[in-house]
């Protein structure tokens, strides 16, 4: 039995997830990119970059909008603190198109990045600005760092 959403869907060219949200992976684009892991998705627009916690949940015709976090000051070195945003797009299929507005709440103005356009797979293409392999993590101070699997040399 077909339901309406997914017949609707089907009409428009759109291929959603079965489980409504972005695919895991790595999404590139001309001077943009992401990387989309269970608990994380990491976005690279040029040199700077930001983070949504989780996988991006998807409505019925593959939109979203969701609060994060960005850095506009990234490369070459990190200056000033991670600042408020929202992430807007749209999945068709293997493709995404996505933007971002950051309140700048340093320089007391809204930053918007964007529109780019994404592919499942495809590599990003960010010129001189390097992209994360894997994204950074938060620490936490007097946290335990990670145990390696392999004990210490001895002195």
């Amino acid at each position: 039995m077909f339901s309406l959403a997914g017949l609707a869907a089907c009409q428009a060219g759109v291929s959603l997830p079965s489980d409504g949200l972005l695919m895991v992976g790595n999404w590139g684009g001309d001077g943009s990119g992401l990387i989309v892991q269970e608990d994380q998705t990491h976005v690279h627009i040029g040199c700077t970059f930001g983070d949504v916690a989780g996988r991006i949940e998807l409505d019925s015709s593959g939109r979203f909008t969701v609060d994060g976090s960005y850095v506009l000051r990234a490369y070459p070195v990190q200056v000033g603190p991670s600042l408020p945003a929202q992430f807007t797009g749209r999945v068709r299929g293997r493709t995404l198109t996505l933007a971002v507005a950051v309140n700048d709440t340093v320089e007391k103005r809204v930053v918007a990045l964007g529109p780019v356009t994404v592919t499942f797979g495809r590599s990003p293409d960010l010129g001189p600005c390097p992209i994360c392999v894997v994204p950074k993590r938060v620490s936490v101070p007097g946290a335990a760092a990670p145990r390696s699997a392999a004990p210490p040399p001895s002195p």
